[in-house]
């Protein structure tokens, strides 16, 4: 019997996963693109960039479509609300985007609060967040390594990992594209950083990604939003546990990672997962955003 392309990418796979966790790599290197933008008070500044949402700063949820566009980014719809108290799984230790919440898996229902946009102007404004656009931002490729740590997990901390935990938080553009905003500490403030990654899924292994910090964070795995951690706010946690996702085992699926730092004095960004991570087909930068 011939051995087809899809049975033979398969075996593959299973392969790859098999070795991976029998003797797991001691760090994981993923790759993205940064844009910078200027902050929206000065000329040439992007609107929703050092924007406070109506309602006040913190978490928003619900104001990005649960599917990515044919570009494979994410889209802005509107309708979301701020949310007061996080939902959360049964056993308390992970919270959930509320669109995720399964009461018959005995999670636990947060607290929603008045309807906002989270600090974003319109759909057009949100496009440009992931896009080169001349004239509105710069952008230059970006590594982000994550270590293996004694139970498992791999864990990029910019608390913890220079020379970010040196320099006051996630600034991982300072003095350079844009350059640094105004006012004290110096640093670049505004910026998105778009991450392209990919895993095998493992049934039952308890397979999780979990991101902490701020701001805007949104998550997205067989083209599913999965994270929504919209709005300008401080530090906030949100998991995806991937045996909850209907995925088939043994299967590869994609992970797209959106990120947004938009206000200024502080930037955190902690990733921890126990799933092997490789890197997609590398992004296009142009040359005139170098």
């Amino acid at each position: 019997m011939r051995t087809t392309v899809a049975a033979l990418a398969v075996a593959l796979a299973a392969s790859s996963l098999a070795s991976a966790q029998s003797s797991p790599p001691p760090s994981i290197t993923v790759s993205g693109v940064v844009r910078d933008f200027k902050e929206r008070t000065v000329a040439g500044g992007h609107p929703d960039f050092e924007r406070a949402p109506d309602k006040g700063f913190g978490l928003y949820c619900g104001n990005i479509a649960l599917t990515l566009d044919s570009d494979r980014k994410p889209v802005f719809v509107g309708g979301g609300r701020r949310v007061y108290i996080q939902w959360k799984t049964a056993n308390s230790t992970h919270f959930i985007p509320p669109h995720m919440f399964r009461q018959n898996l005995g999670d636990i229902a947060g607290f929603w609060g008045p309807y906002d946009s989270g600090g974003v102007t319109s759909a057009d404004s949100f496009s440009q967040w992931f896009r080169d656009v001349p004239g509105v931002n710069l952008s230059r490729a970006l590594d982000i390594e994550l270590t293996r740590q004694a139970s498992g997990l791999y864990v990029f901390d910019s608390a913890t990992v220079a020379p970010y935990s040196t320099n006051g938080g996630f600034f991982p553009i300072d003095n350079e594209l844009f350059g640094n905003s105004a006012g004290e500490p110096q640093h670049n403030y505004h910026f998105t950083l778009e991450i392209r990654a990919e895993f095998v899924y493992d049934a039952g292994s308890g397979q999780v990604f979990t991101f902490t910090g701020d701001d805007d964070v949104y998550v997205f795995i067989n083209e599913q939003l999965v994270v929504d951690l919209g709005g300008v706010h401080g530090v906030t946690t949100q998991s995806v546990l991937i045996d909850r996702l209907g995925l088939a085992d043994g299967e590869t699926y994609r992970l797209d990672f959106f990120f947004a730092e938009r206000h200024r004095t502080q930037s955190n960004f902690r990733i921890t997962t126990n799933m092997i991570l490789e890197n997609v087909a590398p992004q296009t930068i142009s040359a005139a955003y170098d």
